[in-house]
Formats: C-alpha cells, sequence, structure tokens
C-alpha cells in the first residue's frame, strides 16, 4: 500500500468509526466534497497537509492521531 491509499483508507476509517458520511464531513471540516473525494479516488496522488489538517479538525483529532494507525506501518517506498 502506498501513502495515498493509506490516507484515503484513515479517512474512510475515521468516516465509519464516526458513523459520518464523506458530506458531513466536507460540511464539518470545511473542506470541498470535491476535494475530499478526490483524495479518496485516483484523482489526488498527493492529498495537501492543510486539507488534511482541516480534516482533522473536522474529525476533533490532532495529525499526530490521524497518522497513529497501523496503515501507516508498511507503506511502500515512494522514491523509485
Amino acid at each position: 500500500m502506498n501513502t495515498k491509499e493509506a490516507v484515503a483508507k484513515r479517512i474512510l476509517e475515521l468516516c465509519e468509526e464516526r458513523n459520518m458520511a464523506v458530506n458531513a464531513l466536507a460540511t464539518v471540516s470545511g473542506v470541498p466534497p470535491s476535494t475530499i473525494y478526490s483524495m479518496l479516488n485516483e484523482k489526488s496522488q498527493n492529498p495537501g497537509v492543510v486539507s488534511l489538517k482541516k480534516l482533522c479538525d473536522g474529525f476533533e483529532i490532532s495529525v499526530r492521531e490521524f497518522f497513529n494507525s497501523d496503515l501507516f506501518d508498511d507503506l511502500e517506498q515512494e522514491i523509485k
């Protein structure tokens, strides 16, 4: 799994834990739904740090908590 896939899975995991739809996350975080959906699919290969921070604010967690997941433990090397 690469970093982009792990970020997308983590967003969906947090939405599921909180029983929150992507559109509801967009509303509470101030990030347009289209931006979140592009982070979840192949359009965005590099989710922005500012957008991730806003999503974390919407989830009411820190950026550290976002990345505190087994999903990020064994990522593929991105430099090829």
